[in-house]
């Protein structure tokens, strides 16, 4: 039987799996478009695009 330090260090490596998305990998629909449209015109340019993914970003949970 497991002693209660390991239970807690097996619960909490499955829970961080699942609940910890890393902001690289959150929203890359708008980030791959958002990016495009920096490289391409300009961040000047891609307001829209930018506020998009940053509203993507606070709905998966980040402080953006």
């Amino acid at each position: 039987m497991p002693s209660p330090q390991e239970q807690k260090t097996s619960s909490e490596a499955s829970g961080t799996q699942e609940k910890k998305l890393k902001p690289c990998c959150a929203c890359p629909e708008t980030k791959r478009v958002r990016d495009t449209c920096i490289i391409e015109n300009g961040e000047e340019n891609c307001g829209k695009l930018i506020e998009a993914h940053k509203a993507c970003m606070r709905a998966a949970g980040f402080n953006v």
